[in-house]
């Protein structure tokens, strides 16, 4: 006989009865909670539908990121093989027979906060609704593998990942009816949590002009230089594309050699900078670290047909002519986060061939330079996925807008970024909390068309850097010729940069490379303050060429790999001399006009207001070209652009 429980002898039921103990006056008010409900549903399908471009997709349109094709190709490879689709079948069969065991027997779900409700281990119909989805999940995304052989790289890519959007959609928590934790919600507040969900839903509706745009937090509790951002320092020069900003320092005596940030310009520099307790710049003062950061412009109608060059010479350049000028220096340290490591990366190996010796180091955190093993943001750059994109640049006149980045990177987790508010927001009707980790993802940036081109068809699609195909003011350059030391950061858990992508791209550089491995994934990862205590790192002083065999081989170590990086980057940060203090060029202080402009901002014609500095020191190099202006891009009568 199987020991443990049966059908009858799950735990009671915490679901309050929704009727039993309810008065007249009780139903009465549920009643008109929900008549308001139903009213609001209507006008939020009536947004809906009026915010839905009813024309027909153009030819090629319909499925402009291969997600339907690359499920077709599943299904007719197993038709072609009646074997595989036979041993599926049978896979699923017996997975319900083991369905009914398991709940019996009582086997340990694995843990999920989405099913945290103790509702889906007390009461049976939903531990089946969960054990359910669980047993369909896997045998969906187990198809995939069963005939892999006969797939494609990027057919099998695209497969996983559209299957696995389809799975987290079809979560018994993302529906009303099925999730105890939102039905025990309408039940206590008598309907009230319903009505407020649907405000809710309608509210985010409008405020993405007819696009849904989910709040993930209380943005009206922060605000950009008084409780996030707060280190004190002064922008010490401004061109179009980029601030630097010098952070006052916190000794008398600070290390010689600057360093200088270049964060990604996809989100704002104040992810450094979030709260004192957390805050990277913060940190490295303490250090005695002379710390600069780069704080790049969003794209607008004056920037927005800047391209990589032109980032190299007026972001890279431009930034290490002002610091080494305000330090009083010949050499610095850099650090290149994300895509920031990328551009840093590509003028550093221009650089390397030029002869420009004002890097001393550099480091990258969650940063690529191979993107051979880049993960599931490829999907969208094949060249179907590359001409949906020119065409959303070219409906934006010529800017990639930050809005619809956002979207894409929340998408890369649904779970924890889109579901989980449909969840709390919508179904139970709850206020975002504040979070400022939230606020600053949802403070999104415009990228100029060209450059965002660039880096998905030249890097994502190309990967022309790691190839020495790559071209920088006008030469072709080659990552081998980038031959100070390196220092490069990876997160294990890393959705948009995985750390085999780095890791590979770490073989490329031409001098001494420290690879370190962090514990959680692309912020949390980088962003993880020695005093938290929170996760852990990997180190090692050896780089074989298989990742695997480099995790073996490392010593783990609890906690933040902040430290480490330090032992190595002290050396290199020379002898302690007096405090430099940032120098008043009355172009206003940390964290500079920038990051305060918001894409409401933009969209509502707000420019900074100036004034630019007068001029750079000569640059290295080829000079640019001058291009001809183009033509801007004629927006259709009527056209309004998003929040």
């Amino acid at each position: 006989m199987t020991k443990g429980r049966n059908f009858d002898n799950f735990g009671a039921s915490t679901l309050p009865d929704a009727f039993s103990d309810m008065n007249s006056e009780t139903l009465q008010l549920m009643a008109g909670n929900l008549m308001q409900a139903l009213q609001e549903a209507q006008g939020l399908l009536t947004d809906s539908l009026n915010g839905v471009d009813m024309r027909p997709p153009a030819p090629g349109q319909a499925d402009p990121y291969g997600g339907l094709e690359a499920q077709a190709k599943i299904g007719a490879a197993l038709i072609r093989n009646p074997e595989k689709s036979g041993h599926a079948m049978m896979t699923l069969f017996q997975g319900w027979m083991n369905l009914f065991q398991s709940m019996a027997s009582g086997t340990p779900l694995p843990k999920d906060r989405r099913f945290a409700d103790p509702e889906w281990e007390a009461n049976p119909t939903f531990n089946f609704m969960r054990r359910a989805w669980m047993l369909n999940a896997e045998w969906l995304q187990g198809l995939v593998d069963s005939v892999s052989d006969e797939l494609d790289d990027t057919t099998k890519l695209k497969a996983r990942y559209y299957l696995s959007q389809f799975v987290d959609a079809m979560s018994p928590t993302n529906m009303l009816a099925t999730n105890p934790a939102a039905i025990r919600a309408m039940i206590e507040s008598n309907g009230q949590s319903v009505l407020e969900g649907l405000r809710n839903a309608r509210g985010d509706l409008q405020r993405g002009d007819g696009r849904l745009a989910i709040t993930q937090t209380d943005e009206e509790a922060f605000e950009i230089g008084k409780n996030v951002a707060t280190a004190k320092g002064k922008v010490v020069f401004r061109n179009k594309l980029i601030e630097v900003i010098h952070y006052n320092p916190t000794r008398k005596k600070m290390h010689k050699t600057p360093m200088l940030i270049f964060p990604p310009w996809i989100n704002k520099f104040y992810i450094l900078d979030l709260q004192p307790e957390n805050s990277m710049i913060r940190w490295l003062l303490s250090k005695r670290v002379n710390t600069f950061v780069v704080s790049w412009r969003s794209a607008d109608d004056e920037t927005k047909d800047y391209t990589w060059d032109d980032y190299i010479e007026q972001g890279i350049h431009a930034a290490l002519d002002a610091v080494t000028r305000e330090a009083g220096v010949k050499k610095v340290n850099t650090v290149g986060y994300c895509i920031g490591g990328t551009l840093l990366s590509s003028a550093l190996a221009h650089m390397g061939q030029t002869g420009d010796k004002r890097i001393k180091s550099a480091t990258y955190f969650a940063s690529q330079s191979d993107f051979d093993l880049a993960g599931e943001l490829k999907i969208f750059t094949q060249e179907d996925s590359l001409a949906q994109i020119d065409q959303v640049i070219e409906e934006n006149n010529g800017i990639m807008p930050g809005e619809m980045m956002g979207e894409t990177f929340n998408w890369l987790r649904p779970a924890d970024l889109v579901w989980r508010y449909v969840v709390d927001n919508y179904m139970m009707g709850k206020q975002p909390r504040p979070f400022d980790l939230l606020y600053w993802n949802a403070d999104q940036t415009n990228i100029p068309g060209p450059t965002h081109k660039k880096y998905l068809k030249n890097f994502y699609n190309k990967n022309q850097l790691s190839s020495g195909k790559f071209k920088v003011l006008g030469d072709a350059v080659s990552m081998t010729d980038i031959k100070i030391p390196v220092f490069i950061q990876a997160g294990r858990s890393d959705h948009i940069c995985p750390w085999h992508s780095i890791y590979k791209g770490a073989q490329n550089f031409g001098g001494p490379v420290r690879f370190t491995l962090a514990g959680s994934g692309h912020i949390a990862g980088v962003i993880n303050h020695p005093d938290a205590q929170k996760y852990q790192h990997w180190v090692s002083e050896d780089l074989p060429e298989n990742p695997g065999r480099w995790l073996s081989g490392a010593e783990e170590l609890p906690g933040s790999w902040w430290p480490s990086w330090w032992e190595w980057l002290k050396p290199l940060s020379g002898k302690k001399v007096d405090a430099v203090k940032p120098r008043n060029h009355k172009l206003g202080s940390a964290p500079g006009q920038y990051a305060a402009l918001k894409l409401t901002d933009i969209a509502a014609g707000k420019k900074p207001a100036g004034p630019y500095s007068d001029g750079t020191l000569p640059t290295p190099g080829k000079p640019m070209k001058k291009k001809k202006a183009k033509p801007s891009f004629r927006m259709p009568a009527g056209w309004q652009p998003r929040d």
